[in-house]
This record gives structure tokens, C-alpha cells and sequence, in this order.
């Protein structure tokens, strides 16, 4: 059910009450302990470091209108888009990782169950039947997919077996001519590859974008499918285990799950606006948004997030340098850029500095993630409206023993670009709901697991009447 906002409510927001609702919120529970996220769409597909639903429905609702645009530069997994359209308002969605973009457009996206449930029994009857009777064609097909490059990698993370079946889903799906039917099985087919747990890869922890092959896998018949050091019986650790279950299997479980989710028809589309793009260079016009909520990426690549989705985007049609050119663009990679780096204020440049002096390269790439959210940062400025709130959910990194405090770096960034005074408010994190990477014995070296228990949730309005001072175009 959509949330009814009346006129009075509508005033309210462009008094002097807006900076006062913003505090509260801010100074509110935004933990959201006990609360799930598996409502609606949310749980399409696995996504790491997202955050709970709850956190942009609650600046959505209380501080926009319904009608109004929100904006999430960084969009991830379409968490806010997808509140912003439950809550009746107009929302773009940008994000440079082309499975982020696939995955909030099916977020979004109100289909016919119907329709769904009789495509998903032809697609799996196709494809047992490629499996029984054709499977030369799909040897072939396999063969001729892929450059040698991917082709070694998708030998690498998948069995063979499930490799034929994968590809015999895939050719189903492809044919499909409506593009929106087709892009809600696409998702389903990427989520029983990159999961939190379990999948068809050899890989254990995709969800968390730090994969690594499993020690011993079996199938769900307990045949041995792979087994390191060459095949000798060596004893395995529980956690370095996994089975592997029919991808056809897998598919229908996870279509089925999905199909709980799917928007009804009849709501309308036109309010949301997605696509692939920079959060450095917004394709949006000056003074245009009502709010924005966003998480940024972590600093110096501390989640990898192509590292995971490479697994399902090489079945997708992307091969791997590609994919390993689209890397280096994120914000946040620790690769060379050519985009210049900018002056930082003080704190941000302490900060890059010591760890510059331990680590260059470290200390370089941390000083061209804060760059590249310095530019960021300028573009939520020149696209939001003169007194309205910009709020950004962000966590801390140990790099070499040194805290990036990215919380009150970027609210010293955004301070310099214009924005007035940040109010910070402090959520603590469910690790595990959240799925950040974890490893499977303590490393103290490691800025994973080191990482903060806490996210700085920043509050930033613009100022009424501003003016584009300090700001690129």
C-alpha cells in the first residue's frame, strides 16, 4: 500500500522544520535490529553491503512528498529506488555495474505471475530436453561462447556438467522476445551463481565478493565433483566444503522464490528513471532532486564488487578484460585512473598522508577514492534542491593499521563544497545480514576484517538560495 501524503504534510517540508526532522531522524534507531528486508522484491538477488529497506523508507517518507524525485547516485542493488516506488515517488537510479543495473530494473518491474510461472515450466522443459537428447549442440555452444581468456576462467569456477546446464537455461531464456520477462529470469539465473551460500560455482563466499575455490565439492548424489591437492584424500575443514545441486534445480527454487516478490501489474512505471552512468558526472539537471540516500562504495575496494559478479556477467555476455576495464572505473578501485586528484581539506589529507607514508600505492588509492568523492559529492550538490537533504551511508576501513574515518572525511568534503554543517548519526551493523567479507581464520593484517562494526549515516542539506560556488560542472 502506498503512504497517503497530505497537502499540510507537503508545507512542512520547506520550513525552517526540515533541518529539525532531518536531526531526528538522525538521532533515531537506525539499526533496525529484528527488522527484515525480505519484503517485496528486496531479496531478488544477493548483494553485499546492503543496507536494510527500512533506512532510506524512513528519509523518504519524512522528507519528501509523494511526487517528488529521489535520487541514488550509487544505486547498488536499487534498495532506495525500489522504497522510493513503494512510497509513491519518482526515483532515478544510476550505477556503472551493469548487474546492478539489470537487478533494480526487474526490482521494479510489475509483471504477470501468471505469465512468469508458464514461461519458467517451458524454459526447464527445453532445457532438460537439450540436456537429454542434445547435448552435443551444447558442447558446442560452450566452445564457441567465450575468448580463451574467459573460457579458462568459467573452466576454472564451474564443473562441466553444470556448465551445460547453465548454458542450456541460458539459451531458453535469450529467446525470450519481451525484454522485461527476459530480464526476471537473467536475474534469477545470475542469483543461483552468486550467492551468499551454496550456488553452482566451485566458489565458496561469492556473496561476499571475496571468492575462493572450495577444497572438496560433491553433488547432491555425494559423488565427488572436485577435490585439491590433486585429488588426495586429505582432510578437509567443514567450512572449505560444499555440494553442488543441479543448476535446473537451482533455477526453479530461485524463479519460484522470486515470483513471491514480483510487483503487480497496474502500477504505473513512468516514475522510474535508471541507467548506467558515473556518480562523478550525473546525467540529471541542476536544482532537480528532492532527496538523495546513498551508500557509497567502501575505500581503497575494501568490497570488490565485480571480483563476485564477473561470475554470472561472463555468462551474461561480458567477457573478462572487459569486465577487468569496467573494474578500474569504480569508485573507489585501487587501479590507476586518469581523473585527477583533487585538493582534500584537512583531516582527509592527514589521514591520506599517514597511510602514504606506510603504504604509497595504499595511500595513493585512498587518496583517489576521496577525490573521486570529492567529485561526488559536487555533482549531489548541483542536482538537489535548495534546501534539501542529501543522506549518505558510509563505513570505515583499518589500512595498515591507519582508520580511514571515510564518515567524517566526506562530511568535511562536503562541508568545503557547500553543503551546510553534516549532522552524523550511527548505525551499528549485522555483519552477517549485511554480508561483508569475512575470511575463514583471523588475519590482523586484513582491512577486511578489520573493518568497523558501526556505519556514520550523514545528514547534508543545501542551503536555500545557494549558488554554484566551488562547484565543477
Amino acid at each position: 500500500m502506498l503512504p497517503t501524503t497530505d497537502i499540510k504534510e507537503c508545507i512542512s517540508i520547506s520550513t525552517i522544520n526540515y533541518r529539525q526532522n532531518l536531526c531526528k531522524l538522525l538521532s533515531g534507531d537506525l539499526d533496525f535490529q529484528g527488522k527484515t528486508g525480505d519484503y517485496s522484491s528486496h531479496n531478488f538477488h544477493s548483494f553485499p553491503a546492503k543496507f536494510p529497506p527500512q533506512l532510506p523508507a524512513k528519509f523518504i517518507v519524512d522528507l519528501t512528498c509523494a511526487g517528488e524525485t529521489v535520487l541514488d547516485p550509487m544505486m547498488g542493488s536499487g534498495t532506495t529506488i525500489l522504497e522510493a516506488y513503494l512510497s509513491g515517488r519518482k526515483s532515478i537510479g544510476i550505477d556503472i555495474d551493469p548487474l546492478a543495473v539489470l537487478i533494480t530494473k526487474v526490482k521494479v518491474t510489475p509483471l504477470n505471475k501468471e505469465a512468469l510461472l508458464e514461461l519458467r515450466d517451458e524454459i526447464l522443459l527445453e532445457a532438460y530436453n537439450f540436456m537429454s537428447n542434445r547435448r552435443q549442440q551444447l558442447e558446442e555452444t560452450l566452445i564457441n561462447k567465450w575468448d580463451p581468456k574467459t573460457m579458462e576462467f568459467v573452466n576454472y569456477w564451474f564443473g562441466h556438467e553444470t556448465q551445460l546446464e547453465l548454458m542450456a537455461l541460458l539459451e531458453q531464456i535469450q529467446k525470450l522476445s519481451n525484454i522485461d520477462q527476459r530480464s526476471f529470469f537473467l536475474t534469477a539465473f545470475s542469483s543461483i551463481i552468486i550467492t551468499k551460500s551454496g550456488g553452482v560455482s566451485l566458489a565458496l563466499d561469492l556473496g561476499h565478493t571475496r571468492p575462493h575455490k572450495a577444497a572438496h565439492i560433491v553433488n547432491k548424489r555425494g559423488e565427488q565433483i572436485y577435490h585439491g591437492a590433486d585429488n588426495r584424500e586429505t582432510e578437509v575443514h567443514a567450512v572449505m566444503r560444499k555440494t553442488i545441486g543441479s543448476a535446473l534445480d537451482e533455477f526453479r527454487h530461485r524463479v519460484d522464490k522470486n515470483l513471491k516478490g514480483v510487483l503487480e501489474l497496474g502500477i504505473s512505471r513512468q516514475n522510474v528513471s535508471l541507467g548506467f552512468g558515473d556518480a562523478q558526472h550525473l546525467p540529471i539537471a541542476d536544482n532537480s532532486v528532492s532527496l538523495i540516500v546513498t551508500s557509497p562504495p567502501y575505500a581503497s575496494n575494501a568490497i570488490d564488487y565485480m571480483r563476485a559478479h564477473k561470475f554470472s556477467l561472463t555468462w551474461l555476455g561480458y567477457d573478462i578484460d572487459n569486465l577487468a576495464k569496467r573494474r578500474k572505473e569504480y569508485i573507489g578501485a585501487e587501479s590507476a585512473s586518469e581523473n585527477p586528484m583533487e585538493v582534500l581539506p584537512s583531516l582527509a589529507n592527514e589521514i591520506v598522508g599517514k597511510l602514504e607514508g606506510l603504504d604509497k600505492a595504499k595511500g595513493t588509492a585512498l587518496r583517489r577514492y576521496y577525490s573521486e568523492m570529492t567529485r561526488s559529492l559536487r555533482e549531489m550538490y548541483r542536482v538537489l534542491k535548495s534546501g534539501r537533504a542529501a543522506v549518505i551511508v558510509v563505513g570505515s576501513s583499518i589500512n595498515r593499521g591507519v582508520n580511514t574515518e571515510t564518515g567524517e572525511c566526506l562530511a568535511e568534503i562536503a562541508s568545503s563544497i557547500g553543503f551546510e554543517h553534516p549532522i552524523m548519526g550511527i548505525r551499528q551493523i549485522d555483519r552477517n545480514r549485511r554480508m561483508m567479507p569475512v575470511g575463514l581464520k583471523p588475519d590482523l593484517e586484513s582491512q577486511i576484517q578489520q573493518r568497523m562494526h558501526e556505519e556514520t549515516v550523514i545528514g547534508l542539506i543545501k542551503p536555500n538560495n545557494s549558488t554554484n560556488i566551488g562547484i565543477k560542472l
